[in-house]
């Protein structure tokens, strides 16, 4: 199964269409023309899509022209429908770049078996019937999509990256998926606590470069350590300090990518010690140095 390009072979693209297991493929394309060019892949029924678009724009097409959905930068869009093939036919925009993922849905619940059904389209009846969502990249996936797209693929672990890349973004995607509206969690039966928790949560985030400690948080809300603890981690699915974290981190990227902001003004912002605390916390989180994040930005 190849990519048809079926404009002008001299135009400027780059297009790699990668095998990593039966029925399992990723799909690497840049379009550095200004003009639109048309990719094209037969997929059955038996696959579920998924489509990242990192720059420019792509128009999909459906059913010889009679449907299109644009997914526009920084998108994503999953894709399913086990009731007719659904293949692949992109007009990507001029300046345009995507990765596509496109598995087999027994190879992709397979990778589900023990929490399957927490996720929607998984679960029950609904694995049955057809599934589309656009939903925003993140900067994590972001970073670890660009990653992808710049892995040499002569590489001899080029399918072990690329797997363990894909995989990653699963768990963004899914992880992220199910903490959406979890301020109504059903594990805290108490309105109070659960009022309680969310405005620790507001302390935590308001005050980020000089948090309170779980003691003075706990006094703060009126609420023991114990169930600050376990009502946040249920609520918002992790621990307080994992949770600000994770907010620190991503406003870390915001504010490089920004430009307005060097490395050790960011450190500061979010009320690092020292520039070198603030490198070693963001390479052990992303795998890379806060400046090696911004070039690779800019590259992309």
């Amino acid at each position: 199964m190849k990519i048809n390009e079926l404009n002008n072979e001299k135009q400027s693209s780059i297009k790699e269409d990668i095998l990593l297991g039966e029925k399992f493929f990723c799909l690497r394309i840049c379009n550095h023309n200004n003009e639109e060019r048309l990719f094209q892949k037969e997929i059955d029924a038996s696959y579920i899509q998924f489509h990242f678009c990192l720059k420019g724009g792509l128009e999909f097409i459906f059913n010889e022209g009679s449907y299109n959905l644009n997914l526009s930068s920084n998108k994503y869009l999953i894709l399913y429908n086990p009731k007719r093939d659904l293949p692949v036919n992109i007009r990507l925009k001029g300046d345009s770049v995507f990765i596509s993922t496109l598995i087999s849905i027994t190879r992709f619940h397979k990778l589900f078996s023990q929490d399957g059904h927490t996720i929607d389209f998984l679960s029950g009846e609904n694995s049955n019937q057809k599934y589309y969502k656009i939903n925003d990249i993140n900067n994590v996936m972001l970073l670890v999509l660009n990653q992808m797209l710049k892995y040499r693929t002569s590489s001899i672990t080029k399918d072990l990256y690329l797997k363990s890349k894909i995989y990653e973004t699963f768990s963004l995607i899914f992880n992220s998926e199910n903490n959406t509206g979890t301020d109504k969690c059903p594990f805290i039966l108490n309105d109070d606590h659960l009022k309680k928790i969310k405005l620790a949560k507001d302390i935590i985030l308001d005050r980020f470069d000089e948090p309170p400690t779980l003691v003075e948080l706990s006094n703060e809300i009126d609420l023991s350590l114990r169930q600050l603890k376990q009502g946040f981690k249920e609520t918002y699915g992790k621990p307080v300090f994992k949770y600000l974290f994770d907010y620190k981190m991503d406003k870390a990227t915001r504010l490089l990518i920004g430009g307005k902001y060097n490395v050790n003004e960011v450190s500061i912002k979010l009320g690092y010690s020292t520039s070198s605390h603030f490198i070693h916390a963001f390479k052990k989180n992303f795998g890379i140095t806060p400046l090696a994040y911004i070039k690779q930005s800019y590259e992309s």
